[in-house]
């Protein structure tokens, strides 16, 4: 039984996760591909489950970044939430942060050190339950790591700024540059654009 339970963690909840168009399911020890329906109750029940990200592994001390702190300054400096997820490479759970659902014009900035990540009209609805964007501001203000954590092998994004985690990139977005960002809303800051 462990067996089944690890190759429904480490392969199929991924796939569940990550597909957007369809995904599986368990009927008695069967996988079965099922439809977008079954994509939200799949999230909100894998959410529930504790698959967002709880470990408290630091920032890797392999890359330098400009903007360097002590973990107590950055404690001082941040909520709680903004500080397990930037330094501790955390996860808000999907459909609940501040700006998963924002249309607001403007734009979001790195919660950590200020630096301007994403315009408001790169942002799209990915139905995910994560803010997300297709582009950044600029070029280099992203910076880009493997990630294998949860049995998954994805892309970490982060602040190329202060290093801060904000999310991770995946090959699924709408055109012009087939990217979604998916960040959390804890790594953001939003300022409105003035009149």
């Amino acid at each position: 039984m462990d067996q089944k339970r690890n190759f429904q963690v480490q392969i199929l909840l991924p796939v569940v996760l990550c597909l957007g168009s369809e995904h599986f399911i368990s009927i008695n020890g069967c996988f079965v591909m099922v439809r977008n329906i079954i994509f939200f109750l799949s999230i909100t029940v894998f959410s529930g489950m504790g698959c967002t990200s709880t470990h408290t592994s630091k920032q890797d001390k392999t890359m330098s970044f400009p903007t360097s702190k002590s973990e107590q300054d950055w404690q001082n400096q941040l909520s709680p939430e903004q500080y397990r997820i930037l330094r501790e490479k955390g996860t808000e759970r999907a459909f609940t942060g501040e700006y998963w659902n924002h249309h607001d014009l403007g734009v979001y900035s790195c919660a950590g050190c200020g630096q301007e990540l994403f315009e408001s009209d790169s942002k799209f609805d990915s139905g995910c339950g994560w803010p997300s964007y297709f582009k950044p501001i600029r070029e280099l203000v992203i910076s880009e790591a493997r990630d294998t954590s949860h049995g998954m092998i994805r892309t970490e994004v982060m602040c190329s700024q202060c290093g801060g985690h904000l999310g991770h990139v995946f090959n699924d977005g709408p055109p012009p540059t087939g990217l979604r960002y998916c960040i959390n809303s804890g790594a953001l800051k939003f300022k409105p654009n003035t009149p």
